[in-house]
């Protein structure tokens, strides 16, 4: 979002950002820098998001959708009526499934087109969740939320003058569905030069960086312990794999494990990621695309990862991405990187390459205002 919208701002357009503001991800406005809050005029509504165990069953039983109504905020919507109100906008740009509760206020109050930027299927997320689930009680409600989101994501689509996809998949997956609204694939993008290459010395060091409160990655990270990391060490016994993301869980900040360093929250992820060498993504849920997989990339860093973790990425499996479905799979390529690091630093400059021909905010939001100009006016 923030390179979509330095992207616009860039180019010369006129950007305000309305966000809401939770207890999982509080806004701290004094730490954005001055000239940001003065080009966007950066709001944030607090929304208090938290599972709440008598409105996710009281949903459960209207046949409302709990995952999304819980990010309806009264005080975002009259902010919303006040603001679009006052002003007039071109584009409204909802990030993600989340901000479509408030599509009726906008509509009302607003002759904007709408562009809905899909970040994931989030059904498919579930879905996939759900094949995954162990617990026999767990398993048929997250198949009901798969079937519930669909059918609201579905529906969603004739409500907005266009959808921006992050992937070809998803747009695919849209179409597919009988979509009639106009559909344009919009990648996540970076700006090359906030990730510089780096190269650190010594032996090649493993590591997993992503949120921890997330979980697919939680699922993830504990298939990589319990599966891969036995085979790597077997062959490899002074390996080293390191794990950083917010909200690590206790079990695995005390997983004692050769070889093994496991932290939570970084102060800075670039530098994090610059000091080490081979990034690993073994997601097996999940849906859109990888925002971490492209940052590591434009630092030319070598990637394995699962197909689903790689999906929306145009890799070439062995040229600018590995690709590992199991974990014998997984343990075989990161032992090979051992025995012949070269191989890793080649990969990764050549997926700093990819970057630079389909990954740059330049060409995305050039693209995306391209579509903003086909969509006819309201």
């Amino acid at each position: 979002m923030h390179g979509i919208t330095m992207g616009l701002l860039n180019t010369g357009h006129s950007v305000k950002v309305l966000t809401i503001c939770t207890p999982k991800h509080p806004l701290d406005t004094a730490a954005i820098p001055k000239d940001y809050r003065e080009a966007t005029g950066i709001e944030g509504i607090f929304t208090d998001t938290s599972i709440n165990i008598v409105d996710a069953f009281t949903d459960l039983v209207t046949a409302d959708n709990y995952n999304i109504s819980r990010f309806f905020s009264p005080d975002m919507d009259i902010r919303l009526i006040r603001l679009l109100s006052e002003e007039t906008f071109d584009v409204v740009l909802l990030e993600s499934l989340f901000t479509t509760p408030y599509l009726p206020t906008i509509r009302r109050y607003s002759k904007a087109r709408i562009v809905l930027r899909s970040h994931n299927l989030e059904h498919v997320i579930q879905e996939r969740l759900a094949n995954n689930e162990r617990n026999p009680l767990k398993k048929p409600y997250r198949r009901f939320l798969a079937r519930q989101l669909k059918e609201y994501e579905t529906a969603v689509l004739d409500r907005v003058d266009g959808v921006a996809a992050i992937t070809p998949a998803d747009a695919e997956h849209f179409s597919s569905h009988g979509a009639r609204t106009p559909i344009v694939v919009i990648p996540f993008g970076v700006d090359p030069n906030e990730y510089p290459v780096t190269d650190p010395a010594g032996a090649p060091v493993f590591f997993h960086l992503g949120s921890m409160d997330w979980l697919p990655n939680v699922e993830g990270v504990r298939w990589l312990l319990d599966n891969v990391w036995p085979r790597v060490l077997k062959a490899h016994p002074k390996a080293k794999l390191h794990l950083a993301g917010n909200k690590m869980p206790k079990d695995l900040l005390e997983r004692d494990m050769p070889g093994l360093h496991v932290n939570g929250r970084v102060p800075d992820a670039n530098t994090y990621m610059g000091k080490r060498h081979v990034m690993v993504v073994p997601l097996f849920s999940g849906g859109g695309m990888r925002v971490k997989i492209i940052e590591g990339m434009a630092m030319g860093k070598c990637v394995i990862s699962t197909a689903i973790g790689a999906e929306g990425i145009g890799y070439t499996d062995g040229h600018d991405l590995l690709l590992a479905n199991s974990a014998t799979a997984m343990a075989g390529i990161i032992g090979s990187l051992i025995e012949d690091p070269a191989r890793a630093r080649t990969i990764g400059l050549n997926a700093r390459q990819l970057v630079l021909k389909q990954y740059t905010n330049d060409g995305i939001v050039k693209d995306l205002v391209a579509f903003f100009g086909s969509l006819p006016e309201a």
